[in-house]
């Protein structure tokens, strides 16, 4: 029988202090860029900051709506349209750096419809799930219709080209479905036919080919397709122990790219060193912990698969992004939630974490 408690605390000052890192570290990361773009130091962490308060408002704002509002199709069709728009709609858009990830609105304010591709998908799979758990063995009429939607996201992610949070999802919608009671060998079955246009777009294309040969051959190409990991990889070298101090780090004077969002684990080494490394890892592994504790508590499965959703999607990009930062996985563009600058992701990450919180208040 569940019975209403106070919200998880751990999950609730864990994550304020990880977007409290985030903004100093977002601060020391961007300051001179800002600085020589905007002519002020403060800009890009100001903008963060405003994200931030918005996230943290929406979480608070969440914490307080009962979870169930969104186990109706009266939600669930709605949301899953607008995010599809959304999703389509960046192609009617400027493309950035040969990408079509953003909604631009004037130069200053940008909207990433990925991001709220994320917890509208958890949302989907747990509402469709929970009211088949005992059709799980039925492919056809349960794990197909399931597919439909995670695999129209990815393919619209994938070709914006985003491959990171296209990963993401996917591992998430696993993994959802494996709670649900999905046989494995419908899982193998998944990735051997995955597998043939993965492989295609690793080697067909010829950036993501240079980046798995760089990936297998670091040396081979410092100065090109290669220049981001050395770079991130001589930050983490650099810190040690202890760091070179808050602000003190020095490959992100221009040396390491995109210091401020995917590579901002590399600053935090360099700058906090293993120490301050580590600390964010414990930090990642607390809301981890706690957040599978309130899925696996739930009474609800609609609640289990929605908790265990929110924590694995958040803890699946941490996992992606660290590896890339120590070269343990190729190159791709993600950021670290709660941390890298970027203000869509860190809206959307603290949403989810507001409904995570709402039904860490119903246990067992």
């Amino acid at each position: 029988m569940a019975k209403r408690v106070g919200v998880d605390k751990w999950i609730f000052f864990t994550t304020l202090l990880l977007v409290s890192v985030g903004l100093a570290m977002v601060f020391s990361a961007s300051a001179v860029v800002s600085e020589e773009r905007y002519h002020s130091p403060y800009i890009d962490v100001a903008r963060q900051a405003a994200w931030a308060l918005a996230g943290v408002f929406s979480m608070v704002v969440l914490m307080r709506v009962d979870y169930t509002r969104y186990n109706s199709p009266r939600f669930v069709y709605p949301a899953i349209s607008i995010a599809t728009l959304l999703l389509v709609s960046v192609y009617f858009f400027h493309s950035s750096h040969n990408t079509h990830r953003w909604i631009r609105f004037g130069g200053f304010f940008t909207f990433q419809p990925s991001e709220i591709a994320k917890p509208v998908l958890i949302l989907f799979l747990a509402w469709f799930l929970h009211t088949r758990l005992d059709q799980m063995k039925d492919w056809r009429n349960t794990l197909l219709k399931a597919a439909v939607m995670p695999v129209l996201f990815i393919l619209l992610i994938v070709k914006q080209p985003d491959l990171g949070t296209a990963l993401v999802l996917a591992g998430v919608t696993a993994l959802m479905m494996i709670l649900a009671g999905m046989e494995w060998k419908y899982l193998a079955l998944s990735f051997a036919a995955a597998a043939p246009p993965l492989a295609a777009l690793l080697f067909w294309v010829s950036w993501r080919r240079q980046r798995m040969l760089v990936f297998l051959h670091p040396d081979s190409d410092p100065q090109g397709a290669g220049f981001h990991i050395n770079q991130s990889l001589i930050a983490v070298g650099a810190g040690g122990f202890s760091g070179r101090g808050f602000m003190e780090g020095m490959q992100k004077l221009f040396y390491l790219p995109e210091a401020s969002t995917d590579f901002i684990f590399a600053n935090i080494a360099e700058e906090l060193g293993f120490l301050g490394a580590m600390f964010v890892l414990v930090l990642f592994i607390v809301f981890a912990v706690r957040g599978l504790r309130v899925a696996f508590r739930s009474e609800d499965p609609f609640a289990r698969l929605t908790a265990f959703g929110i924590t694995t999607a958040l803890l699946l990009q941490a996992f992606f992004n660290i590896s890339v930062v120590l070269s343990l996985v190729p190159t791709k563009g993600i950021p670290l939630p709660l941390i890298s600058s970027g203000g869509t992701s860190l809206f959307f990450t603290l949403s989810g974490i507001g409904i995570l919180l709402n039904i860490s208040q119903k246990v067992d």
